[in-house]
């Protein structure tokens, strides 16, 4: 068989094999940060919006702490989300890992062109597709294809691979920089496609301009690294100014989420290590691991990772003075440059993140392919004498293949949904107060309120000062009839919070339903002006303004809710349900006002009950007492609204007067038992 053929259907057998190993993800749920991203972001729900995902960041997320410039990610997600018409979990997950395929693609032609250029051997081809089926069926990359917001670090790297085809396998057309274009992409898609250009720098460094990395530090190094550099510079250029661009465009309140660059710095060789460790033992993934910044100069693993480091730069070095090992230095520069976004001066939240070795694993798959490729090269007589190594070789990496198959299918089924993934932080990173929380609250959701609170109070332990899980106990609290304890956790929530809108949005809801109207107005009034994107809060502001009868404001914010979100049925129902019953308010309120008399007061008082305004409710009866101060259903209506207030002494007092007038009036019988045996005796 033509060599050529073999090869494209070797690569075709790939290609299957990790379809085949990804069947079972296509369901899977949205997870973690793809709800602010993503499930509970407006703007992704209509195409209409792409431009507004070019203009700023303050449509990439609901959280303005999250509100990074990736607009081209943003709008693959917009387009997901119109062909699966609305949040089908499929068609994201289709659109991800079809691009997934097209990378695994490029990068054989990629290796294969890279490793032609280190040496014209036979079997070079199939180093390159075994380099490829590591990457392609690895567990640690489906981290990033099963998290449907991080399709920024796939497509990206895609990207960056796809200019570097471009620039190695059709140089005469570098003239025309077409190779820039899907860098220029990429850096739309994921700030990390940056480093192309220093990437490309050693690539023309060691296989262009025929030098080795010691030649950086002879006496003619400095000629060396200005040739490589004038040739890399239109590369440089573009991605330098690119990335400015990207960084100026990021939300002003966009936080990294960490706090000392010392603590981070230190801790990344050791990052670095378990990177490289997982490429070989990938048994302790962990979408949210308990990794915590090194504080201690002494501690003994930054100086093991340090020696890492060192190890790497040294086998770096060595393999790049000669042709045919070059490819092994390349693979491990590109390994440590593709990590610098997220492994040098700006401290993350996360000092380690799973989804963050997609990048880097491209440049370690070829240089760990290539090193066994060498070592069975170098021993191409021995294999070709007795067959039995030659099938070995091949039913060992078939093995392989095999194992790191069943592991991506595992984890596959653990990001299933949000339980079967917190479950999983819970095992393997159990120090995590996020991932117990987390896992508490998909308790919580299914009514396992004893189970969730463990799980929360747990989360304490290792996350004090954690807003987010403050706000869950006073949820779970409220839903275990303890709203004492709740409203504490609520006002920690704030004091550890003050720029979290969820927390003033959930205590808002929870004030709005004890009918304390004006405080749960200040509240969501705060966690609209920090989040203006989250559609919940937009909806308990229209109830409060409602039961307020502010209708001016209510009207003003269902319209501008519904440019944003057209098809939102909350908005839309208040647009015409509600309409009918504030013209109905009116048109009692306007009838009392010209002909003030009882029965126009008693109605009008009815109507400012039904839409929840108790307190003007009280005054519309107290006006029909201004003209008949023996109208029992006056005091009646009174005694009501104070019983939805929760003031059990004016309500004792305004339904008696009513029974005074009439005895056997059995309305207010009923309000008044309810009163004695339901409201306290005292409300704190």
């Amino acid at each position: 068989m033509n060599k050529k053929i073999q090869s494209l259907l070797i690569l075709l057998l790939i290609l299957i094999a990790v379809t085949l190993t990804y069947t079972n993800h296509f369901d899977n749920g949205f997870v973690f940060d793809d709800f602010n991203q993503i499930v509970d972001n407006p703007y992704v729900q209509d195409l209409k919006h792409v431009p507004s995902f070019f203009k700023d960041a303050t449509t990439s997320s609901t959280l303005v702490t999250h509100q990074t410039y990736r607009p081209l990610t943003m709008t693959s997600l917009a387009i997901d989300y119109y062909l699966g018409k609305g949040y089908n979990p499929f068609y994201f997950h289709l659109s991800t890992f079809l691009w997934f395929l097209v990378q695994l693609i490029f990068m054989f032609f990629l290796f294969r062109k890279i490793l032609i250029k280190a040496t014209q051997h036979q079997w070079s081809d199939y180093f390159a597709l075994f380099a490829v089926a590591l990457y392609g069926l690895h567990p640690a990359i489906a981290e990033t294809i099963n998290y449907i917001y991080q399709r920024g670090d796939s497509l990206s790297t895609l990207s960056v691979v796809l200019a570097f085809y471009v620039y190695v396998v059709y140089p005469g057309k570098r003239k025309w920089f077409l190779y820039l274009i899907p860098v220029a992409i990429g850096i739309f898609i994921k700030e990390p496609a940056t480093m192309f250009a220093p990437i490309l720098f050693f690539y023309v460094l060691l296989f262009e301009s025929k030098n080795s990395l010691f030649e950086i530090f002879s006496k003619k190094g400095i000629a060396v690294i200005k040739k490589a550099f004038l040739q890399t510079l239109p590369a440089f250029i573009v991605c330098g100014l690119l990335g400015l661009f990207v960084v100026k465009m990021q939300n002003s309140a966009f936080e990294p989420g960490g706090t000392s660059i010392l603590n981070y710095l230190i801790t990344q060789p050791w990052v670095l290590f378990r990177y490289f460790f997982t490429f070989f033992i990938p048994t302790n993934l962990s979408a949210d691991t308990d990794w915590l910044a090194f504080s201690n100069l002494f501690d003994e693993r930054i100086y093991a990772g340090l020696a890492f480091v060192f190890a790497m730069i040294v086998i770096a070095f060595k393999t790049s003075k000669k042709e045919e090992t070059k490819p092994i230095a390349f693979g491990i520069i590109w390994f440590f440059i593709s990590l610098i976004p997220t492994s040098s001066f700006v401290p993350l939240a996360e000092v380690t993140n799973d989804h963050r070795m997609f990048f880097p694993f491209v440049g370690l798959s070829l240089s760990v392919a290539w090193s066994i490729g060498v070592f069975i090269i170098n021993r191409q007589s021995t294999v070709n004498r007795k067959p039995i190594y030659k099938y070995g070789v091949i039913l060992l990496g078939i093995i392989i293949l095999f194992a790191l198959m069943i592991g991506t299918r595992q984890r596959n089924r653990v990001w299933l949904s949000e339980e079967s993934l917190w479950k999983d932080v819970t095992i393997k990173s159990p120090q995590n107060g996020r991932g117990l929380m987390h896992y508490g609250l998909t308790q919580m959701a299914i009514g396992k309120y004893d189970i969730a609170l463990d799980y929360f109070t747990k989360a304490l332990i290792y996350t004090p000062y954690y807003s987010t899980l403050y706000t869950n106990l006073a949820i779970v609290n409220k839903a275990m009839n303890k709203p004492d304890e709740a409203e504490i956790n609520y006002k920690k929530a704030i004091e550890y919070g003050p720029k979290n809108p969820r927390v003033y949005h959930y205590y808002a809801q929870f004030l709005f339903d004890k009918s304390r109207l004006q405080e749960a107005l200040s509240n969501a009034e705060i966690a609209f002006s920090l989040s203006k994107l989250d559609l919940k809060t937009r909806h308990l502001l229209m109830k409060i303004y409602n039961s307020l009868g502010d209708y001016e404001k209510l009207d003003s914010l269902v319209k501008e809710t519904l440019e944003i979100a057209p098809e939102d049925s909350f908005s839309n129902f208040y647009l015409t349900n509600k309409n009918i019953e504030m013209y109905s308010l009116k048109l009692a309120e306007e009838l009392a006002e010209k002909t003030p008399s009882v029965e126009n007061y008693i109605d009008l008082s009815l109507d400012y009950y039904n839409h929840q305004l108790y307190e003007n409710c009280i005054l519309a009866a107290e006006k029909a007492l201004e003209l008949d101060a023996e109208n029992k259903f006056a005091y009646n209506n009174i005694g009501s609204a104070y019983m939805a207030l929760k003031k059990r002494k004016e309500a004792i007092a305004a339904l008696t007067k009513a029974l005074q007038i009439d005895p056997a009036f059995e309305r207010a019988k009923s309000n008044l038992v309810w009163v004695k045996e339901n409201l306290p005796l005292t409300i704190p």
